[in-house]
Order: structure tokens, then C-alpha cells, then sequence
């Protein structure tokens, strides 16, 4: 009896074990559950986290820009077009000059993309829709033959000089020698910049020698005995001699100090905002590294230099 029921006891707690272990391994699934979850949301988790994702390659410039305009700012356009060029294979930027009033009219017109100006577009371009960009701070300077004795004049006589009041140098400290003009024509923003500064709005006397370019002048006051004229000073050289104007050589602390007040601040005009490689060159222009490496470099002064 005792081992008939030695093996009941024994049939039971089989079945004991064989419950425990089936009830185990039911509690053991429901626990790895969460654990799968998390490993199911993994893959999702990586897509919209983009670690792995590599960045798109900038896409290369091409097409043509043109620009045109005042021939003060030329230098500095001629040698950012040849950099921006060098830079851009796909791209060709056409650089001319033909004045300030030019270049407003051409890039108003559709003619040109870019619209070089030494002062801002008059009020018949309102409505143009046209956008200005700043390039640079262009100082100007009168000047005079090498052989011309005096080395300043003040405000009202170079003014004097311009409006035909006086005629000979001898009137300003200088030798007995004839003045002779040399302008540049009304499209040119030189002129009308020293037509406001110099002559506060009065009209240049008549008298004289037109010459189309800021270069034309200088090589003409350099070959002319007795001649004054007016270039910026990227155009200096050893032929020609730069005056001061009210006891102050031009210099880049004297503009930023308002001593000296012959500049000019030079615009890049588009019509609308600029889009595609005519974008990408205005921004090269205006971009730190030519406005800090190569603007004062070619003799103008960084754009920011007037801003408080």
C-alpha cells in the first residue's frame, strides 16, 4: 500500500512540475514582449534621425552675367568677374563701363544684369522694381598736372574753378598758368557726385574737355599742362597729382572720421532680387572674404566702413 502510494504522491507532483514549467514558460513570453516592441520601433527611429544620410553636394553655378555701369567701379567688378570666373568654369561675367547713368538705364531696361552706379538711381526708376547692393566705399580725388604748383584747394575754390570763376592758377596760390577743365559727361556719377559735394547743385561752367572714362581723365590731366580734373583713386598714378581738399588728404580714416567727403558709395543694381550666377557673383562681391582679402587691395574701402 505504502508504494502504491509512494507512486500516486509521485504521479502528482509530475504533473506538478509539468504545470510550474508550462506556467514558466507562458510568464517568460509575456515578458520579452515589450522588449520586442522597442526593437520593431528601432528601424523608424533611424530613418527620421538621418544619421546616416549624407549631405547633398552644392549644386555647380553656369549661365552669364552681365554688367555694366560706372567706370569708377570698374577695377573692382573687372578683377571680382576674373576671381568669381577662375572659381565658377561655368560661368562668364561681361564687364563694361559707359557711366553710372548707363548702367542704371541698362540693368532698368533688361539690357544689362548688373547696373554699376556711383549714386543711387534718380526718381524716374521708382517704379523699376530695381534692388541696390552696396559693393564698396569708392574714394575720389581732384587732380591736377604734375607741373600744377599748388597741393590743396578748399571747397569754394575748386567750386569757383568748376563754375568758370576763376581761370587761372595764379587766383589760387599757384603760377600764372591757364586752368584747364577736364569733365566727364553727365551720364558719369563722378560728376554728379562732385556737382553735389563740391558745387552743391550749381551747373560746371562749359569750358573745358569731355573724356568718357575716370581713366580718359587721368591720362588726359597727366598730358595736359595746367589741367585739374577728378578721378577715384583707383586711377592715381605717378603722372598725376591728387590735391587736398580743405587741408585734408583722402585716406581711409579721414572718410570714416567725415573729414573727407569726396567718395562715392558704389551700388551693384538688379532689377528685382537677384537670382542664379547673377546672384552668386553679387554675393561673392559683398561676401566677407573679398570685402576683408582684396577690396582695399584694389584702393577702395569695405562697404561696411560708414556703418555705425
Amino acid at each position: 500500500m505504502f508504494l502504491q502510494m509512494s507512486k500516486k504522491s509521485l504521479s502528482l507532483a509530475m504533473v506538478a512540475v509539468l504545470s510550474v514549467g508550462f506556467l514558466a514558460a507562458c510568464g517568460s513570453k509575456t515578458a520579452e514582449q515589450p522588449k520586442t516592441n522597442t526593437n520593431a520601433a528601432a528601424p523608424a527611429a533611424q530613418q527620421s534621425g538621418g544619421g546616416d544620410k549624407k549631405p547633398e553636394p552644392a549644386k555647380e553655378i553656369s549661365g552669364t552675367v552681365t554688367a555694366s555701369g560706372s567706370s569708377a567701379l570698374l577695377p573692382l567688378v573687372k578683377q571680382a568677374s576674373e576671381d568669381f570666373m577662375k572659381a565658377n568654369p561655368k560661368v562668364t561675367v561681361n564687364v563694361t563701363a559707359g557711366g553710372s547713368g548707363v548702367g542704371v538705364k541698362n540693368v532698368a531696361d533688361g539690357t544689362s544684369d548688373i547696373g554699376n552706379s556711383d549714386v543711387e538711381a534718380g526718381p524716374e526708376y521708382k517704379d523699376k522694381n530695381l534692388v541696390p547692393h552696396v559693393a564698396a566705399i569708392a574714394p575720389f580725388a581732384l587732380i591736377v598736372n604734375k607741373e600744377v604748383s599748388i597741393d590743396n584747394l578748399t571747397k569754394q575754390q575748386a567750386a569757383d574753378i568748376y563754375l568758370g570763376k576763376i581761370t587761372n592758377w595764379k587766383d589760387v596760390g599757384g603760377k600764372d598758368q591757364k586752368i584747364v577743365l577736364i569733365h566727364r559727361p553727365d551720364s558719369s556719377g563722378s560728376r554728379a557726385l562732385v556737382k553735389k559735394i563740391v558745387l552743391d547743385g550749381q551747373e560746371f561752367s562749359k569750358d573745358g574737355v569731355t573724356q568718357e572714362s575716370s581713366g580718359a581723365v587721368a591720362t588726359a590731366v597727366g598730358q595736359t599742362a595746367g589741367s585739374i580734373g577728378y578721378v577715384d583713386t583707383p586711377y592715381l598714378n605717378d603722372t598725376i597729382k591728387a590735391l587736398k581738399f580743405e587741408g585734408v588728404a583722402f585716406s581711409k580714416d579721414a572718410i570714416k572720421d567725415g573729414k573727407y567727403p569726396l567718395y562715392g558709395v558704389e551700388l551693384m543694381y538688379t532689377k528685382g532680387e537677384a537670382t542664379g550666377a547673377t546672384k552668386a557673383f553679387i554675393d561673392y562681391i559683398t561676401g566677407t572674404e573679398f570685402q576683408t582679402k582684396k577690396v582695399e587691395e584694389l584702393k577702395f574701402l569695405p562697404a561696411n566702413l560708414l556703418k555705425k
